[in-house]
């Protein structure tokens, strides 16, 4: 059965590859027949591995674009991601690159997660090298795309964002800006680099919790975890980007803002504290029926694309 799936994407992928080639007005990769961003692999660490690609309208290879990565939650992939989101219709309205990429499981497109260092599932048990995988797919990217060098970032919700964090670590050489939503940095690490973070969590959440501890619903009984408190994660990164120590604070409603600037090398660090609110894409749509209701009080897809763009790489 892998062999079948892996070839059909192998198959797909050149089709889309030599369609966009004999098609002069085809920017690079065209969507499929159904009119839905094409899925892409590439074989890392002996597994191939899957990803979906989203042009803004406006794309052309005259100019380098920004790259968004965002990473589905613990059971999620991509194509809902991409519609819980919105980031595709972000993207076409403010030209830039989004990219889903999928984690690993015991199916193919299901219940899928990353391998953020103490968690989750799959990823973790089997110590999936997603950090390397993100590396080579950013680098695949660039091979595709007019991709702009300074300008890639990385975002997800729970799962998706303790694995913002982990590439934050790991690859501060390529990556500029993280926006984790309700997730956790539950590693040690020492980045080479300063990078830009900013933060949502809300204080009524029960699967990641905003002051830390472990899960209160759906927690893995065979990987079982304790996730820090936001406020270390925050602690760490206005450390680690040399920012000023206290910040500037607004409150709007049931959201209060902490803003850190004086940040090295044009960095900063915010963070969004939602007040009652659960494990939600703030903006978005639910995630599962059974999901807190997202708050309406802001977007976060709008509040990180905002910070990712008054962020790139400067060093």
């Amino acid at each position: 059965m892998q062999r079948i799936f892996q070839s059909a994407l192998a198959k797909r992928s050149l089709f889309l590859a030599v369609a966009c080639l004999l098609l002069a007005s085809c920017p690079a990769f065209a969507k499929d027949s159904r009119g839905k961003d094409p899925l892409f692999s590439l074989r890392h660490d002996g597994r191939v591995r899957t990803y979906l690609v989203h042009l803004p309208v406006s794309y052309s290879k005259d100019k380098a674009w920004p790259v968004v990565l965002v990473f589905h939650g613990g059971g999620g992939q991509g194509e809902k991601m991409a519609s819980m989101t919105g980031f595709s219709r972000k993207a076409d309205r403010e030209g830039f690159i989004a990219v889903y990429p999928n984690g690993t499981g015991y199916w193919q497109n299901r219940f899928l997660t990353w391998n953020a260092g103490n968690c989750c599932a799959y990823a973790y048990e089997y110590r999936i090298d997603d950090v390397g995988f993100i590396r080579a797919l950013i680098g695949q990217l660039k091979k595709d795309f007019s991709v702009d060098d300074r300008r890639v970032y990385a975002t997800g919700i729970s799962n998706g964002g303790m694995m913002s964090y982990r590439l934050a670590c790991g690859l501060s050489d390529l990556i500029a800006a993280i926006g984790p939503v309700a997730g956790a940095q539950n590693i040690d690490c020492e980045p080479g680099q300063p990078v830009s973070v900013v933060i949502l969590h809300g204080t009524a959440d029960l699967y990641v919790r905003y002051k830390g501890g472990a899960p209160l619903r759906m927690a893995d009984v065979l990987n079982p975890r304790v996730d820090r408190p936001v406020s270390e994660a925050v602690a760490f990164w206005v450390k680690q980007n040399r920012c000023g120590e206290s910040p500037v604070k607004e409150k709007n409603g049931k959201v209060t803002v902490e803003r850190y600037g004086g940040c090295t090398a044009g960095t900063a660090v915010t963070l969004y504290t939602l007040q009652d609110e659960g494990h939600t894409w703030p903006g978005g749509t639910k995630w599962a029926l059974w999901a807190d209701e997202p708050s309406r009080e802001i977007s976060a897809t709008d509040v990180i694309w905002e910070f990712f763009k008054d962020h790139p790489r400067r060093n």
